[in-house]
């Protein structure tokens, strides 16, 4: 056996061992505190999944928004993949914004980035409580 073909055998061989399916971890948030017609970004960060077949997509009202970014795919020792996909929006009272995420074969899940009726007690309404806890931390939890 040719040494190229050992060393491939045995990569092979390694990253059968420690590579072990696992579903991705999604959160869902803005990178300011999410404000009605204020510009934003909004996030999904994807982690802890393999293997890194994935897809994400980032959706208003269901549709894909147009324009957003990527983060190439990087990796821990453990195999484990993250990925993170962005996009400005400003986010408008009434509108579903959220992020679809397919890994592998499996059907889409859908995580929301919702919002709350709380108010700061300037006149601005508070968005960000999402299916996956609270992101900007402005509101507690069990605000939500």
């Amino acid at each position: 056996m040719n040494p190229f073909t050992y060393l491939a055998v045995l990569a092979v061989a390694l990253f059968s061992v420690n590579a072990r399916e696992s579903d991705p971890k999604v959160q869902v948030y803005s990178r300011l505190p999410g404000l009605f017609e204020k510009a934003n970004t909004l996030i999904c960060h994807v982690s802890n999944f393999h293997p890194p077949d994935i897809t994400i997509t980032l959706l208003e009202d269901g549709k894909e928004m147009p324009g957003s970014i990527q983060t190439d795919l990087a990796f821990e020792q453990t195999w484990q993949f993250h990925l993170t996909r962005t996009v400005g929006f400003t986010p408008v009272e009434g509108r579903q914004y959220a992020c679809e995420v397919r890994h592998m074969k499996k059907p889409a899940r859908t995580f929301s980035w919702g919002h709350t009726d709380m108010y700061l007690g300037l006149g601005d309404r508070v968005v960000g409580c999402s299916t996956n806890g609270w992101i900007p931390l402005l509101v507690p939890p069990s605000k939500c």
